[in-house]
């Protein structure tokens, strides 16, 4: 009787834990789910109090003087200007020419970004007649025109990163070389355009 007391109990036990056990909701999850803390950490949210620090707060500020691995410090190459600020890089540095293999490898690479990001608006010549203008959006300037032509390529590698008027910077979203990448091929562009314009005149 003793003996079946305890099994009964032990029972009872073992449903009990089992019961308290579910969570009580469906799940489409195996009923084994490895490793179940890489899907519910315990960490802080943002603008919570934290009780690890002295002042208290979970959202840190970086080391003074750390930058990340990916940023560019060279400001010629990350803003497109001269080292004392004062101006426009005049040409594509050296450095990043040298990141993409040479000139053509760079300039292709340019076709492909520019392909991408730049010909709804500016269409495939950079004349400014792209797919989106012919659905109504306001046209942008045609990248022949002579303020273009001359402006340094350091101007243009800071409108692709911080946009002019209704053009969006696109420096979160395109990489530092991509964006130098897009100004060679950008010049490449006006050179093959002007050549056609001087073989067309009468």
């Amino acid at each position: 009787m003793g003996r079946r007391f305890a099994a009964l109990n032990f029972a009872l036990v073992c449903l009990a834990s089992f019961a308290t056990g579910c969570r009580g909701e469906t799940s489409r999850e195996s009923p084994i789910v490895p490793i179940r803390n890489m899907y519910h950490q315990p960490r802080y949210n943002m603008q919570n109090e934290s009780e690890y620090f002295d002042d208290q707060r979970t959202m840190r500020s970086p080391v003074e003087g750390v930058i990340s691995r990916e940023e560019e410090v060279d400001p010629r190459i990350a803003r497109g200007r001269s080292e004392d600020d004062s101006a426009y890089v005049a040409v594509v540095p050296n450095e990043e020419i040298a990141r993409h293999g040479g000139m053509e490898a760079l300039v292709k690479r340019g076709q492909d970004r520019f392909n991408i990001y730049c010909t709804p608006c500016h269409d495939k010549t950079g004349a400014g007649a792209g797919m989106i203008v012919k659905h109504g959006m306001l046209q942008p300037p045609s990248f022949h025109q002579d303020r273009l032509r001359h402006a340094p390529d350091g101007q243009i590698f800071a409108t692709i990163s911080n946009g002019v008027r209704n053009m969006p910077a696109y420096g979160p979203q395109i990489p530092v070389d991509d964006r130098w990448a897009i100004v060679s091929y950008v010049r490449a562009l006006q050179l093959s355009q002007a050549q056609i314009a001087a073989e067309t005149k009468p």
